[in-house]
């Protein structure tokens, strides 16, 4: 019979330890790198880092509008929300993500966040109703644009956009510096139902809007922005005392 030597500790020792690690010394384990910033491609990782802060954790609203919303998600095609996320929205708070911009994401990280976002729940089938544009085709008017304010928004918003029990201050000066013609837009069509706001269907019920007063309405929003937003601290006179 062939006598079996016994293992020497050394050699044990060296089984155990390459069984506890699975990789050869000094080499790290499979999954145990932290990727560079750049080479994050995992949908979640990515929103949550970027977007959910504002849009919410589940894309149905915070801060900014809901990015899970149906009526957002059948007006703004991918190239568009593409172009927001790199290169942000000038004069609002939506800052630019795109390497190319200043941001830290590559056009790789922009993809997946678009494809992310496209691909949420969508329970809403718009009624067979189509929404009206992302973007303007037309010439605004402001003062059919008050007439179409009174008629669909007034209820809520209270009389010149002043803000009621019902609905917030939407002519307000602070609140015209933050926002966007586009986003007023997007807002007037999407409405936020995360605020209990309804889109262009639910204003006036049985009466959606139509495409021009949704570009009319937007304008005499947009005309009540002041060049300077804010009450001042003090004037002139008050400095001189």
């Amino acid at each position: 019979m062939k006598q079996v030597r016994p293992l020497s500790a050394a050699t044990v020792l060296a089984a155990v330890l390459f069984a506890g690690c699975g990789a050869p010394p000094g080499q790290p384990r499979p999954g145990s790198m932290t990727l560079a910033p750049g080479d994050v491609v995992d949908a979640t990782a990515l929103y949550a880092d970027n977007c959910a802060a504002c849009h919410g954790a589940d894309g149905r609203g915070g801060a900014a509008l809901a990015l899970a919303d149906p009526v957002y998600l059948a007006i703004a095609d991918d190239r568009t929300m593409r172009s927001q996320i790199a290169n942000g929205v000038p004069g609002t708070p939506m800052p630019a993500f795109g390497e190319r911009a200043g941001g830290t994401l590559t056009e790789k990280q922009i993809d997946v966040i678009v494809s992310a976002i496209r691909t949420r729940e969508r329970s809403d089938d718009l009624g067979g109703i189509e929404p009206p544009a992302y973007a303007t085709a037309s010439i605004a008017d402001r003062d059919r644009g008050g007439v179409a304010y009174r008629k669909y928004c007034e209820s809520c918003h209270g009389p010149d956009g002043a803000g009621s029990a019902r609905g917030s201050a939407i002519t307000n000066d602070s609140f015209l510096a933050l926002v966007s013609d586009q986003g007023l837009r997007t807002a007037v069509i999407a409405g936020r139902r995360d605020l209990g706001a309804p889109d262009w269907r639910g204003n006036l019920p049985g009466t959606p809007m139509s495409e021009q007063e949704v570009t009319d309405v937007v304008a005499w929003l947009a005309s009540h922005r002041v060049q300077t937003p804010g009450q001042p601290y003090f004037t002139s006179t008050n400095e001189q005392r």
